[in-house]
């Protein structure tokens, strides 16, 4: 059975969802003001695995990932560029997509954006006023009473007063406590704005993601998942929204990923110490970056660096060398009754366990190198298949092509006829210039790979 690791509880559970056979999940996205970092993609390739498993686990999974386009961080950076709201949102959304794309993360079911759902938000607002649960300041703004929310802070595992002594907040005489968020903001000049009880404004940002998922998901869901950053507040206080506004549970099991880190801080915008996605990809092909983030176990942190990106460069290498060498028959069904995909099996409904499915993955590699078992390497490829891996034709992966093409030095033709060169070399003992041509194109990038079918190519 599936035991996922429940962030309200704190320790791993069976999960059983609401409906037999069916799953509804909601993860917190993108806001989109610029283009996506590291951080961002490994909440992306993260959900898209816990999803494809799913899949694979036989559930009928309906996935809602949200797009944030309506901040105070789009605001400003929209004034700052001198564009429209909506063209800023749209710039980066299409961004986002080429980048989820090409780190082969699937659509999700819904992918709903904030400003479609407004008047969600405020009849969700209007609720927790009636309720005593919210109230209008003097200022145009509303606020959540979290003194009259008993339960607020148990995701966090915090007391009220644990909460209120580590407010670092300056006092607000708009608040009657300093731990109230708000859920509309009255509007201000040149800003866009919404009709509301209130007078006009907009919605504050953890109302939307409240609203948002009762929408689409229902007043009571599987699971609800982000980025370690959003368990507080964001998600303290959708519990206290959701909650408060429907008087029973909001959602039964809390997943949250680890962050990415730099020399040991946080990789984020805020520290100016992150990596855009499209910078990485630069450098590395998109799939060693979806591997990279997969070797470590979606809870804990991980580490940045050039030399794990190689590391992982290396690696997924040796995967697809191991299916280059064997070839596959094209079947990609998997027989569970296999020990080592029983074992991979085991590796995933534990948690999620991406490390120890990948170790399996090696032990394949390790009986393909011995026995040629062409069973196993397509275990290999259907296994890696439901990570998100290995489903490239190996040697188009190995030659990577797309840096070839990018390269003003070489093309795919002038290695070719580089090759031809040398085995003439070769064959009129000429050797010191076969050994300077395949020199000359190790120090490029591209390893040349002799056997008795003749001399292959592949990028470094």
């Amino acid at each position: 059975m599936l035991k996922i690791y429940n962030s309200i509880i704190r320790e791993k559970q069976d999960f059983v969802p609401l409906v037999p056979r069916e799953v509804k999940i909601y993860v917190c996205g993108m806001t989109v003001y610029d283009y996506c970092h590291l951080g961002h993609a490994r909440v992306l390739v993260v959900f898209d695995t816990v999803v494809r498993w799913l899949q694979a686990s036989n559930f009928v999974v309906t996935y809602v990932r949200n797009i944030t386009d309506i901040d105070d961080k789009i605001i400003k950076r929209a004034q700052e560029n001198n564009e429209s709201i909506a063209d800023l949102t749209n710039r980066f959304i299409e961004a986002m997509n080429e980048d989820s794309l090409a780190l082969g993360v699937a659509l999700p079911t819904f992918e709903p954006r904030a400003t479609d759902y407004v008047g969600h938000m405020i009849n969700m607002i209007n609720t927790l006023v009636e309720k005593g649960l919210a109230y209008a300041a003097s200022n145009g703004d509303v606020y959540y009473s979290v003194y009259n929310f008993p339960s607020y802070g148990k995701l966090s595992g915090k007391s009220l007063d644990d909460l209120r002594a580590g407010e670092r907040v300056e006092i607000d005489p708009n608040k009657r406590d300093p731990l109230d968020f708000v859920l509309w903001k009255s509007a201000k000049p040149g800003e866009p704005c919404w009709d509301s009880p209130w007078g006009k404004g907009r919605p504050g940002w953890h109302i939307e993601c409240s609203a948002m998922s009762e929408q689409l998901l229902g007043m009571h869901f599987d699971i609800h998942g982000g980025g370690q950053d959003l368990q507080f507040p964001h998600h303290e206080n959708e519990i206290a929204q959701s909650e408060g506004a429907h008087e029973h549970t909001f959602v039964n099991y809390w997943m949250h990923n680890g962050f990415v880190r730099v020399d040991n801080e946080k990789m984020s915008k805020s520290l100016g110490n992150f990596f855009t996605v499209r910078e990485i990809l630069k450098h590395y092909q998109a799939e060693v970056v979806r591997f990279f983030i997969l070797r470590a176990h979606y809870r804990s942190p991980l580490n940045y660096s050039d030399q794990h990106l190689k590391d992982s460069k290396l690696a997924l290498d040796r995967l697809y060398i191991a299916l280059k060498e064997v070839g596959t028959t094209g079947s990609t069904e998997i027989n569970w009754n296999n020990a080592l995909a029983q074992k991979f099996q085991n590796a995933m409904n534990d948690d999620f366990n991406t490390p120890d499915a990948i170790a399996v993955l090696f032990e394949l590699v390790s009986d393909i190198n011995k026995t040629g078992s062409t069973e196993n390497a397509n275990l290999l490829r259907g296994l890696g298949g439901l990570l998100g891996l290995l489903q490239q034709n190996p040697q188009d992966y190995l030659q990577n092509k797309t840096a070839i093409s990018a390269s003003h030095s070489l093309t795919e033709e002038k290695i070719e006829q580089l090759i031809q060169h040398r085995i003439s070399a070769r064959k009129e003992g000429r050797y010191s210039e076969a050994d300077l041509i395949r020199k000359n194109l190790m120090e490029q990038g591209i390893v040349l790979e002799d056997s008795a079918q003749g001399t292959t190519w592949r990028h470094q």
